[in-house]
C-alpha cells in the first residue's frame, strides 16, 4: 500500500511542481548486468544493491538503463516483456493482492461481499484476505498471466490490510497466511516474489519472500528495519517520494539497499543512488 495516500494535497501539489523541472538521462545509471543461467526450475533472485527502475503510469520508457523493471502487470504487453529481457532486463509484474480495484479487467470476479473499506485511492477497496479459497484462484489466473507474459517475478501490492482500516476484523495471522499463500502461488509458477511494505512481519516472511519492496523508508526513519533480507542475500527495492537523493542515499549505501526517488505518480522519471 503506498503510504502517501495521506499527503495533503496542497504538499502534494508543490512536491510534483518542484519534480516537474527535473530530469534524469538514462546513461546516468549502472550498466546492464548479465544475468547468470537459471537452471531449470530454478527462481531468479535479485541481489542486495541491484539497480532498478519503478513505473506504473504513462508509456513504457525502455531506455532506461536499469538491470530490473517494476511495471504493471495489466497493462504490459508480452511484446514489451519479450523486448526488455533482450535487452538484458529482469521484469516484476506489478499486480495488486490485498485490495480490489474497479478498473482491472477481472474486477467482476471479486464478490461485493469481499470488497471492503476503501483504501485511499479511487477505485480501490481492501479485500477480505480471511477467504482463501474463494481468493487462491483469483490471485493464481493473475500470476498465470504474469508468467505467460515472460515476467521473471510479481510485486504483490496492499499487503498490510490487517494495519490498515479495511472493514474486517483482520489479524496479523490473518496477514501472516494470506502473504505465504501469495509466496506460494508465485513460487509454484517459478516467480520470484518481493514482500511489499509490512515491515513489522519481515522477521516472519524474510524466509517467504525472494525480495522487499519498500516506500518511503527513509522518511520514516525505518530503513534498518529491512535489513534482515539484504542479511538473507536478497535485494530491497526501495523508492522515496518527498527526500531527495541526498538525504538517503548515503544510508541507503551503508545497508545495500536498491533506492531512488520517484514522482508520486510513477511515471518514467526517477533519480536513482549512484
Amino acid at each position: 500500500m503506498r503510504r502517501f495516500r495521506t499527503v495533503p494535497t496542497t504538499l502534494l501539489m508543490a512536491t510534483l511542481l518542484l519534480l516537474a523541472g527535473c530530469t534524469a538521462t538514462p546513461e546516468e545509471d549502472e550498466p546492464d548486468r548479465q544475468w547468470p543461467d537459471q537452471a531449470p526450475g530454478e527462481r531468479w533472485q535479485p541481489r542486495p544493491g541491484t539497480g532498478w527502475q519503478w513505473q506504473l503510469t504513462g508509456k513504457l520508457d525502455t531506455s532506461v538503463k536499469a538491470p530490473v523493471y517494476d511495471v504493471d502487470g495489466f497493462t504490459t504487453t508480452k511484446e514489451q516483456v519479450a523486448a526488455l529481457k533482450k535487452a538484458g532486463r529482469r521484469t516484476i509484474c506489478y499486480l495488486s493482492t490485498g485490495a480490489w480495484e474497479d478498473f482491472r479487467p477481472d474486477a467482476d470476479d471479486f464478490p461485493e461481499s469481499m470488497r471492503g473499506k476503501g483504501n485511499g485511492w479511487e477505485g480501490e477497496r481492501w479485500l477480505d484476505i480471511r477467504r482463501l479459497t474463494e481468493l487462491e484462484p483469483l490471485i493464481a489466473k493473475r500470476f498465470d498471466m504474469c508468467r505467460e507474459k515472460g515476467f521473471d517475478a510479481v510485486e504483490p501490492d496492499n499487503m498490510d490490510a490487517y494495519r490498515n482500516p479495511s472493514g474486517f476484523p483482520l489479524t496479523a495471522d490473518d496477514q501472516l497466511r494470506y502473504n505465504r499463500l501469495i509466496a506460494k502461488l508465485a513460487h509454484d509458477r517459478g516467480l520470484a516474489v518481493g514482500l511489499k511494505n509490512d515491515l513489522d512481519q519481515i522477521p516472519e516472511l524474510v524466509g517467504d519472500f525472494d525480495f522487499a519492496v519498500n516506500e518511503q523508508c527513509a522518511q520514516y526513519s525505518e530503513c534498518e528495519r529491512l535489513t534482515p533480507f539484504v542479511a538473507a542475500g536478497k535485494a530491497v527495492f526501495h523508492a522515496e517520494y518527498e527526500l531527495s537523493p541526498s538525504r538517503f542515499c548515503e544510508v541507503s549505501r551503508e545497508l545495500k539497499l536498491s533506492s531512488l526517488q520517484k514522482r508520486y505518480d510513477l511515471d518514467a522519471w526517477r533519480r536513482p543512488c549512484r
